[in-house]
């Protein structure tokens, strides 16, 4: 089963690992500034791929956005294309001003 660990950094990224029973899996890389989480970039081990790795990172990082009231800013493709096609599902949290 995998898990997410969030790995906040003081002045540089920070990021939510995945594990698995192979150690580490995956990342979303991010920042947070004021009341904005920025996503720059969610990566799986090329072997994990196409298992929704990527959706349990995206996942846990909307259910921490919720939870601390912030707003994101998905300059990651496959955040923003996620926003996109499912832009009912979050359109509270997207912060679509900042993102341009």
């Amino acid at each position: 089963m995998a898990e997410v660990k969030i790995n906040i950094q003081q002045n540089e990224p920070s990021a939510f690992d995945l594990y698995d029973e192979d150690g580490k899996v995956g990342e979303m890389v991010f920042d947070i500034q004021g009341n904005d989480l920025t996503v720059y970039h969610t990566e799986v081990s090329p072997e994990k791929e196409g298992l929704g790795y990527a959706k349990i990172l995206l996942d846990a990082m909307v259910n921490y956005v919720r939870e601390n009231k912030l707003k994101v800013i998905p300059l990651c493709p496959y955040v923003h294309l996620q926003f996109r096609r499912h832009e009912a599902l979050y359109q509270d949290i997207w912060n679509k001003i900042k993102e341009e």
